[in-house]
């Protein structure tokens, strides 16, 4: 039986393996969030309109992985569920900062993000952006790449927290919270009550901790540029 190749199977692109997909899959997931960090630290003061490159980068990994509203979090079947599971840990976060804030003399002010209407629609949508980003893509693309769902979720938290440097409030809070999240996400896979805890924490915390302490929440050399408005 001969075993020579013909000049088509030479030129017949050999199917890829599972592992080897796992792998790309990994480096896809660390090249987007570099871009990412690329765009905070330069890009969007040296060419502001590149962030039309994360859409277009989104859209087009979840149709190369031919993800699903299901596998990416964007369903209402299960809101009961995941809403359901993330009561009592968002619940011990919410009353975490809370008590953070009445220590720190919090009282004398409002939580603006949370009473004014537009600013909390404002915010909501931002966080409805992150975790398009954290959990749609990021935790699904690590979650597939190292089958394991509490690595996958560390990995996801250490770069949504890389991404808050050097914010030295949001830096913590977005390591814990993100691994919180991620997990939860991994249990039931729906962004909306991540959302909205995400957004009544983040409102939470602005008003908690002092405003030179988070710069009104920016990250970046925005934190830094913050500073010189503070004096």
């Amino acid at each position: 039986m001969s075993t020579a190749l013909g000049y088509s199977d030479v030129l017949r692109p050999q199917p890829i393996t599972k592992t080897a997909y796992r792998y790309l899959t990994f480096l896809e997931a660390i090249v987007f969030s570099a871009i990412v960090a690329l765009y905070i630290w330069r890009l969007q003061e040296t060419h502001p309109q590149s962030w039309i490159i994360f859409p277009i980068w989104l859209l087009a990994s979840f149709a190369i992985h031919r993800d699903t509203p299901k596998t990416i979090g964007w369903r209402a079947d299960n809101l009961w569920r995941s809403t359901r599971q993330g009561l009592i840990v968002f619940g011990a976060f919410f009353a975490t900062v809370v008590i953070s804030g009445v220590f720190l003399g919090a009282l004398h002010r409002l939580p603006a993000h949370l009473a004014e209407p537009h600013r909390f629609i404002g915010y909501f949508a931002f966080c409805l952006v992150q975790q398009i980003a954290l959990n749609s893509y990021l935790m699904n693309r690590f979650l597939y790449a190292v089958q394991s769902r509490w690595l996958a979720a560390l990995l996801s938290a250490v770069v949504f927290a890389g991404l808050h440097w050097p914010n030295p409030v949001l830096v913590p809070l977005t390591l814990i919270g993100g691994l919180a999240m991620c997990w939860l996400f991994a249990r039931e896979r729906n962004i909306l009550p991540l959302t909205l805890g995400q957004a009544i924490l983040g409102g939470l915390a602005w008003w908690a901790f002092p405003m030179a302490w988070h710069h009104s929440m920016r990250v970046g050399p925005g934190y830094s540029h913050f500073e010189h408005r503070l004096w």
